[in-house]
């Protein structure tokens, strides 16, 4: 392949993409590449990858949905952090009553009288 038409046709599929990170859905490849995997990547390399046949652009709807999936696990991964995090302590009723109660007078909280010295 001439190099000259390669990089003209990067350029060119490069322009035709509006968005900085775009869903780009591989093609089966003789090197062992498997069809319908679905990636973000930057434009350059989309471009980089249709251009070599190793990939399409998203449709907006695949784009979408991937999007999607990708949110609910980032979702997801939030809340078992979170789950990990939260601490429980079991406190018996007595203890909970205990520490309820205010607590009684104690002796340092006497007033002391003028007249005792």
């Amino acid at each position: 392949m001439d190099l000259r038409m390669f990089y003209q046709k990067l350029r060119k599929v490069e322009q035709e993409i509006a968005d900085p990170h775009v869903v780009v859905v591989s093609n089966e490849t003789p090197d062992g590449g498997r069809a319908g995997q679905k990636s973000e990547v930057s434009r350059n390399m989309a471009a980089k990858l249709v251009v070599e046949g190793k990939a399409r652009l998203a449709s907006p709807q695949e784009g979408a949905e991937f999007r999607s999936v990708i949110e609910q696990g980032r979702q997801e991964a939030e809340q078992r952090a979170l789950a990990q995090k939260i601490q429980v302590n079991v406190v018996s009723e007595a203890d909970f009553r205990i520490v309820k109660a205010p607590p009684p007078p104690s002796a340092d909280n006497k007033p002391v009288r003028a007249d005792k010295k």
